[in-house]
């Protein structure tokens, strides 16, 4: 059960911060929410954050992210709505590309939420803020967690407010949600435990985004996706947002990364059709602005052999996922499942917890990785297992061109609501079969 008198200090305000101090209080826990950003006020308009330097970019919140929100905050898609965000359903009022083919158009039963994301975590934070016993410290610095005198569990962080103030924040539980700057490695360090193991890929990519008034041309689409592939790398897409606008994400791998020049940000719109077309004549609202995100990286927290009770990472601290894909944010919901779980199942462990976070990761990385192998210039080592799963989702991919069966079953998927395996039943298996065999058909030639 869960205690009142026990409080939770979570490191960031960023989305897996804020959906991890949601889950705490939600289970009754105090709530200390600290971040080293002077945060935008419940209402001022929002706006990108230096502790956000992708909120200036396209971020998608998957269909699974989106039950995760409503989950823990009851109406928040209808009153995101309510406030003018965009939304309709994932499969119809989306335009989804693979590796340059349109998929089946139908009707998924998935909600899209269309918000930019300064917009969608100034909503959520207002939600957690208004949470009985939760405190959110801005423009404070979390310095570093503080052990008991036999550095076996962590009983607080120090942090330092913006007037250079110092103060030890006491708590039974550290959340890092510090994302991939997260100086947990090195903390654990300083208290005499391992650092953990890291696995990383390397994809170099690179993208750029652009903000236009929205085109009449786009109507009534909500959103054109490009997802890479083998034989077009190039992804991106665009997004209705809030506020009469559509932003213009492009994204390569391997170095091929779209100009922040505008001509030359339009001419490389030209592996994406649709979208190229809908941006000739709309008018833009700002310059390009660039990113570059060289490795996805996931550290092993859960299999250190001795780690201190009372701290755990989550997040893109613990696994940071290639944004091309739009996992994140969904993941850190369900990792704030996960949390409140374990909060509300009696005395907190935090190995079997962090264990639960890890484990959540787990498919979106091998999804992931699976996509990225398909991609030119991108090297990662697979089993035969996994490429052979990969040739399967590769005809899987083709059949979901003229089968909206199969489109929303990938969809789905792609949208962490059901698990891969969901691609293999027969509703799914047989027609993506029958369109394999039918096209290896139409390719050979007649006997004369």
């Amino acid at each position: 059960m869960a205690r009142e008198d026990e409080r939770v200090v979570v490191l960031g305000a960023g989305m897996a911060g804020l959906l991890a101090a949601g889950a705490a209080a939600g289970s009754g826990r105090e709530v200390v929410v600290v971040d080293r950003d002077d945060l935008p006020g419940l209402d001022d308009t929002p706006a990108p954050r230096r502790g956000i330097p992708q909120g200036r970019h396209a971020h998608g919140l998957l269909a699974r992210g989106q039950q995760v929100l409503e989950e823990l905050f009851p109406g928040f898609t209808a009153d995101l709505v309510a406030e003018g965000v965009p939304a309709g359903d994932l499969g119809y009022d989306a335009r989804w590309h693979v590796d340059g083919r349109r998929l089946a158009t139908g009707t998924s039963g998935l909600t899209f939420l269309c918000a930019s994301r300064p917009c969608l975590e100034a909503r959520v934070r207002a939600r957690v803020a208004a949470l009985p016993g939760v405190t959110v410290l801005d423009a404070t610095t979390a310095e570093a967690p503080i052990a008991d005198d036999r550095g076996r569990r962590i009983v607080g962080v120090r942090i330092r407010h913006r007037d250079g103030r110092d103060e030890i924040a006491d708590a039974d539980l550290v959340v890092d949600a510090t994302g991939r700057g997260s100086r947990a490695p090195g903390w654990l360090e300083d208290l005499g435990y391992p650092r953990p193991d890291s696995e990383r890929v390397s994809v170099g990519l690179g993208y750029a985004s652009r903000i236009y008034r929205t085109p009449a041309a786009l109507a009534p689409a909500l959103a054109v996706l490009y997802a890479p592939g083998p034989t077009r790398p190039r992804g991106g897409g665009l997004q209705v947002l809030e506020g009469d606008r559509v932003m213009v994400t492009l994204a390569g791998v391997a170095g091929d990364h779209p100009p922040l020049e505008p001509r030359g940000f339009l001419d490389f719109a030209r592996d994406l059709p649709v979208v190229h077309d809908v941006l000739r004549d709309a008018e833009p609202l700002d310059e390009p602005v660039g990113f570059r995100f060289p490795t996805p990286t996931r550290r092993h927290y859960a299999r250190l052999p001795a780690a201190p009770e009372g701290l755990i990472v989550l997040g893109d601290g613990l696994c940071s996922l290639n944004p091309i894909y739009a996992q994140g944010m969904t993941v850190a919901g369900l990792q704030a499942l996960a949390l409140r779980q374990h909060l509300g199942a009696g005395p907190l462990r935090t190995r079997p917890l962090q264990r639960a976070l890890a484990a959540v990761a787990d498919t979106p990385w091998t999804m992931m990785l699976g996509a990225d192998t398909a991609l030119p210039g991108v090297e990662i080592p697979l089993d035969r297992a996994t490429r052979a799963v990969g040739a399967y989702l590769a005809r899987l991919q083709a059949a979901a061109v003229v089968d909206p069966t199969v489109a929303g079953a990938f969809l789905r998927v792609v949208g962490l609501v059901d698990p891969p395996g969901s691609l293999v039943r027969p509703r799914v298996a047989v027609p993506v079969l029958r369109h394999a065999l039918s096209s290896r058909r139409d390719r050979t030639p007649a006997a004369s």
